[in-house]
């Protein structure tokens, strides 16, 4: 090798690094596994070896979600990458950014058995694709496909051919710099319109989703100006914590309450959020009402429901610019938050210990009994299933960033590995997961060793009711026998256990106490398996 000159392989590990990624997820192969060593030796990465292709990618994003970096992953080619496109597709409908580091099949071996038309796989999950051209240009590929990632938010999939690894190359650091310039204050007639409904309005509210994220000072005073109470989507769960007049959730997770409240309320600033249908209950919350709807991307207005106003801006801006004009022309508050008084917005009825079968627990009850106990500065992760909405009402998260949902596919058994991939972000606080039985065993099993070799600070609780609950409940709906969707699962707690952390299963108040008391003195992963009746389990808020 000459001295000058760097392989392939070193280099794109060497790239990796460039763009200050210090720790990536993955699992190695024949295409990546030079790239891997390279990166953990020379370049002093952290590698975190996953047990299944899927698990890098999803760690990978929940790693971006908490840290705001550009999450890294790499995998081998053919059936590796076909092992993530569940994981592509989470992460391309959350909008995560982040860069999987595909191997592809020899370009001069098109026979080899794992070759397929990468390309192809990627498209179908929403990702980018960006293709290494040739070695020489490897550190300028690698450059576009973190480029790209940050501005499209969305994972992109840099394919990396293995016959380049060997070949010799020049080494050039290459960063594009992203431009993030927040979108400018819309005027003109839109802009007149949307404030007239907002000064006119007797009993607003102020909405704000995941990408309103960052503006939430500026949402605040326009809120405090208007004394309108405020209200988050589901991703946004958190972002007003403590404010007086903080509603939760919108929706159709809302407490009654709120509920009340949206019905009689006549206009919704909606800030940086699509309008899904479980945010508007399929369009019932809105009607009747004037909504104004801003977002920073043309795309998101309309998508989900037709605003009566849409301003294509950011967030902060606009809620500033608002604020000017109201007292420009000297409109008074609207006294909405006066009207409602002191009283507690967010109210879920408290779960009732005795509403349980022996050899059970009630949900809501130990639901309510784990927000007591869990650590307060808790990073908290939901896998799918029907628990979840119940646990997404009931169980507090600090804030947005801090909150994560895996459930953008609508897929179970994606929870544990972006839980990992949370707590590798910010070591320094425990992540809480909440899992359904059949979203463990899909998903959870193969990766709880790696929390615990990973020596991660981690309490998993599976709520446990034998059966794949959202087709037990469609079967007893339809008075059919539900059997085919129940199952004898092995304990989980003793699963947790042998796999090297601690397992305790929770069949009683009793037993729950015990739990509760082991979160406090926990120095493992902790699995807390909580026996629920599969008759007895509350309904999807959704």
């Amino acid at each position: 090798m000459n001295a000058n000159k760097n392989y392939t392989y070193q280099s794109i590990a060497q790239a990796i690094t460039d763009h200050g990624a210090d720790t990536m997820f993955g699992l190695m192969g024949d295409a990546n596994l030079f790239v891997v060593d390279h990166y953990v030796r020379a370049c002093n990465g952290t590698f975190v070896p996953v047990a299944y292709e899927g698990s890098a990618v999803l760690m990978a994003l929940a790693y971006a979600h908490v840290s705001g970096k550009v999450g890294v992953a790499t995998v081998t080619h053919g059936p590796a990458l076909t092992n993530c496109v569940t994981a592509l597709t989470e992460a391309a409908r959350g909008h995560i950014p982040m860069v999987l580091l595909a191997g592809d099949t020899p370009t001069i071996a098109p026979q080899n058995l794992q070759n397929i038309d990468q390309r192809e796989v990627v498209k179908v999950t929403g990702a980018g694709f960006e293709q290494m051209r040739t070695p020489q240009t490897a550190t300028q590929d690698i450059a576009h496909a973190f480029y790209r990632a940050a501005v499209e938010q969305r994972p992109i999939v840099l394919n990396m051919p293995a016959d380049f690894m060997w070949q010799e190359t020049d080494h050039e650091k290459v960063i594009f710099p992203v431009f993030r310039s927040p979108s400018y204050v819309p005027e003109g007639d839109d802009l007149d319109q949307a404030i007239g409904m907002i000064a006119s309005a007797k009993r607003p509210i102020i909405l704000a989703g995941g990408g309103a994220v960052n503006a939430r000072e500026n949402i605040v005073k326009l809120a405090d100006r208007l004394e309108a109470p405020l209200a988050t989507t589901l991703k946004a769960k958190g972002l007003f914590n403590n404010h007086p007049f903080d509603m939760g959730i919108f929706g159709t997770l809302s407490a009654p309450t709120v509920y009340d409240i949206i019905d009689k309320s006549d206009c919704i600033v909606c800030f940086g959020t699509s309008l899904h249908h479980f945010t508007t209950d399929k369009g019932a919350l809105m009607r009747g009402k004037r909504i104004v709807q801003i977002n920073n991307t043309a795309a998101e207005i309309g998508k989900n429901y037709h605003p009566d106003a849409g301003l294509l801006a950011d967030a902060g801006l606009t809620a500033d610019n608002i604020i000017w004009w109201l007292d420009e022309a000297e409109i008074a508050p609207s006294g909405f938050t006066t009207e409602l008084g002191e009283r507690k917005l967010i109210d879920h009825a408290p779960g009732v210990s005795q509403k349980s079968k022996t050899g059970f627990v009630n949900f809501e009850y130990a639901l309510d009994a784990l927000d007591r106990v869990l650590p307060k500065n808790r990073i908290l992760t939901t896998d799918g299933g029907r628990f979840m909405t119940e646990v997404w009402c009931r169980i507090a998260a600090t804030d947005p960033q801090s909150f994560i949902v895996s459930a953008n596919f609508g897929s179970i058994g994606l929870g544990l590995q972006e839980a990992i991939g949370a707590n590798l972000a910010a070591p320094e606080r425990p992540v809480v997961l909440f899992t359904g039985d059949g979203g463990f065993m899909m998903g959870g099993v193969n990766e709880f060793n790696t929390a615990v070799r990973m020596n991660l600070d981690l309490i998993v609780i599976v709520a446990n009711d034998s059966a794949y609950g959202a087709e037990h409940i469609q079967f007893l709906d339809r008075k059919m026998d539900p059997s085919l969707a129940a199952f004898e699962w092995p304990s989980f707690a003793q699963v947790a256990t042998a796999l090297g952390g601690q397992g305790i299963c929770v069949d009683s108040n009793e037993r729950l106490d015990i739990a509760l008391q082991a979160i406090e003195n926990r120095d493992r992963p902790l699995l807390i398996e909580l026996k629920l009746d599969p008759e007895n389990v509350p309904r999807m808020r959704i």
